[in-house]
């Protein structure tokens, strides 16, 4: 038998526990533009566009990096993802563009649920 997603470290479960955990909260940032749940490869997002003559779409995703590390140094974790949103939404706003927006992804070296 071939090598298995848990013998390579990546537990499916848990992943799918982790979800479920996060899945309202992940909700109620959603506004009506919104057309897909959390969990898929892509998100699917349909933005009003009437009131621009030429739209086009700016999009920004990053790390939290060293921002962790400073995290970490302060003993403070809850001003990490805040400013990791607002990192990105400058990055977007410098190009002239509205924040319409986000782009997530979560990365991690253990898989802990208890975190």
């Amino acid at each position: 038998m071939g090598l298995t997603y848990r013998d390579a470290g990546v537990d499916i479960d848990a992943a799918e526990r982790t979800k479920r955990r996060i899945r309202e909260l992940v909700r109620s940032t959603f506004g009506p533009e919104v057309l897909s749940d959390i969990g898929l490869f892509g998100g699917l997002f349909m933005p009003d566009l009437g009131g621009y003559e030429e739209p086009v779409l700016v999009a920004s995703t990053d790390g939290v990096g060293t921002k962790l590390k400073v995290a970490f140094l302060a003993g403070r974790h809850d001003t990490v993802g805040v400013d990791l949103v607002h990192h990105c939404a400058n990055d977007i706003v410098v190009q002239g563009a509205r924040p319409i927006f986000f782009l997530d992804y979560l990365a991690m070296g253990e898989h802990r649920e208890d975190v």
